[in-house]
């Protein structure tokens, strides 16, 4: 199963809300809100995943497994990146 498919499965649509992202980067939905506001790296890596459709905001789950299948994205566990 690839992760966009994990993806799909476990939020259930190809586009996934605020709350769904920060439910699974592990985050509070008012604390990844501040972080993706910035210019820090994660914000930057999530910034292409955004969609708005209206005044809502969503994020691509393809774009999305993208970013978290990516080694580079959250750097190196042992904190040598």
């Amino acid at each position: 199963m690839t992760t966009e498919e994990f993806l799909f499965k476990q939020f259930g649509s190809a586009l996934l809300t605020l709350p769904q992202l920060a439910q699974l980067l592990n985050r509070s939905p008012a604390g990844l809100r501040i972080t993706l506001a910035g210019n820090s790296e994660l914000a930057r890596k999530l910034r292409p995943a955004r969609r708005k459709l209206g005044r809502r905001v969503y994020y691509s789950t393809a774009d999305l497994s993208r970013v978290l299948n990516d080694p580079d994205s959250f750097g190196d566990p042992d904190g040598r990146h």
